[in-house]
């Protein structure tokens, strides 16, 4: 089994059943606007994304701005993106139960290639009394055949709770959680979500001895100047409506839903990412989009090994999080990179004239 892509797909959902205080979509008052649309089904979805339509076997994100398992059609999109050989992670907070217990009812053979990325809102969790509820969910997950990893928002306020973090951690699920690094998305250069010193927030973080968030912390605000080869190796999805762009902080170029018979675009990003830095660089670059840049698998970033041997990611999990995208995408020539860079000036031109529109039916449609 190689892996070809990594698609990172929106789920149209705002909403959440918790009100997590480092929450952007909290900040911002949009929790509560309404119910996710999508205007194609499930069953029509996962055809768009064969394996033949995409080049080959595929590491799929889904991911809502609020709660990515409250839409009742999650676990049928879920089934039909695993029933096309994919590999799918859910970013979930680990609280709908009965969605986890409609999932855990998949063939076995699907559930072998599905990973749950459980974010650990321990203060939520605590002041709901939900901590059982949350480990159960894992547990389930994990006993149905699932992959999983938890990872936990490294919040000022819960600096106090640490040690009760970790041990609860270790006791319910046999290691400690993984840890992200937090940034303040309300703000254009999304400085770290902290009032510490940066010096300050890695000492009181590096407990955790967390690859992810050694990793995240030192390529925080890092702009890569290499070609980058997201949007021939990734796209970024949006659920709803097919929308699709190489990756978050590109313009959109196309449409992966309308006509399942139109060729998808796949183009780098090359040497104009208008991102600050590479803010989710734990996917993108351990996967390997800048293929010079030195960096962890992200089985590395996910997985931790138990204090009886065994290990949150799956084997087949493991082994498909361990690889490196550009191994199976060909590496461009110097010659090449510079004729792209040539031609991308008209290519920007029609991408934005593309996302324009695009935009602008939707205000349309609104009113």
């Amino acid at each position: 089994m190689k892996i070809k892509r990594l698609l990172v797909i929106n789920v149209p959902i705002k909403n959440c059943n918790l009100s997590c205080e480092y929450c952007y979509i909290s900040a911002l008052n949009e929790s509560k606007k309404g119910c996710a649309k999508f205007n194609y089904s499930p069953e029509y979805v996962g055809k768009c994304l064969s394996e033949e339509r995409l080049g080959g076997t595929c590491i799929v994100n889904l991911t809502g701005g609020g709660e990515t398992l409250i839409p009742k059609e999650m676990p049928q999109y879920i089934y039909q993106i695993l029933k096309q050989g994919h590999y799918l992670e859910v970013v979930t907070n680990g609280t709908l139960t009965n969605r986890f217990d409609e999932i855990a009812q998949f063939p076995k053979e699907l559930l072998e290639r599905l990973e749950f990325k459980f974010s650990f809102h321990y203060l939520e969790l605590k002041e709901r009394g939900w901590f059982d509820k949350f480990f159960e969910n894992v547990k389930k997950m994990r006993d149905s055949g699932c992959s999983f990893t938890i990872e936990l928002m490294p919040y000022d306020k819960l600096i106090p709770e640490i040690t009760n973090i970790i041990g609860l951690c270790q006791r319910e699920l046999g290691a400690t959680c993984q840890i992200t690094v937090g940034r303040n998305d309300l703000k254009k250069d999304k400085d770290l979500l902290t009032t510490l010193t940066r010096e300050e927030y890695e000492k009181t973080w590096s407990v955790f001895n967390s690859d992810m968030f050694n990793f995240k912390l030192d390529i925080f605000k890092k702009k890569v100047t290499d070609f980058c080869y997201a949007g021939l190796c990734s796209l970024y999805v949006d659920l709803g409506t097919g929308s699709a762009k190489p990756c978050y902080g590109q313009l959109s170029n196309q449409n992966i839903f309308e006509n399942i018979h139109k060729k998808i675009i796949f183009e780098p990003v090359g040497k104009h990412c208008r991102q600050p830095y590479c803010y989710n660089g734990h996917a993108f670059l351990s996967l390997g989009v800048v293929p010079n840049f030195k960096a962890p698998t992200y089985s590395d970033i996910r997985n931790r090994t138990c204090q009886d041997g065994t290990e949150w990611l799956k084997p087949s999990v493991k082994e498909a999080f361990s690889q490196k995208l550009i191994d199976e995408n060909d590496e461009w020539t110097n010659m090449k990179k510079v004729c792209y860079e040539l031609a991308y000036p008209i290519k920007f031109l029609k991408t934005a004239i593309y996302d324009w529109k695009e935009i602008y039916e939707k205000v349309l449609k609104r009113r």
